[in-house]
């Protein structure tokens, strides 16, 4: 009985997260500042984050209309977003409240996308997610 609870209330703790996404502004936006899409760049990238109607915290503090930014590399935004997002070598987190990054990316071609999220790392509701932005990285 003892581990039929114990499965029961491991299975309810992704419900309650999803019930408790925090709450976006109307009008807040996230957005890549640089570099813009298309460009060509020479190695190492400097990616400057934008936001909008909303303010940056670290990670685990709460304050209203705040989060922090994470940074897709080469990837597409998870298809459930009532999940924190997991930190992997292609979405990149920055949980210090950081506003900008450099990457070391190979040459090549790859796709750059910000998803802000609260203070749990789980992205607003609704989502701010930037436009996915294509780069060439050249030697």
């Amino acid at each position: 009985m003892r581990n039929l609870v114990i499965a029961a209330l491991l299975l309810a703790a992704p419900l309650a997260l999803a019930a408790d996404r925090t709450p976006s502004p109307p009008g807040a936006e996230v957005y890549i500042i640089s570099p813009h899409n298309g460009a060509k760049i020479h190695g190492p990238v400097r990616v400057q984050f934008g936001l909008k109607g909303m303010g940056v915290a670290p990670a685990g503090v709460k304050f209203d209309n705040t989060g922090h930014h994470h940074l897709l590399v080469d990837a597409d935004v998870p298809d459930d977003l009532s999940l924190p997002l997991p930190s992997t070598q292609k979405i990149l987190h920055f949980g210090k409240g950081d506003t900008e990054t450099t990457l070391n990316l190979p040459p090549g071609t790859h796709t750059l996308q910000l998803v802000f999220a609260d203070r749990n790392h789980v992205p607003h509701d609704p989502a701010l997610i930037s436009a996915k932005v294509t780069i060439t990285v050249t030697e």
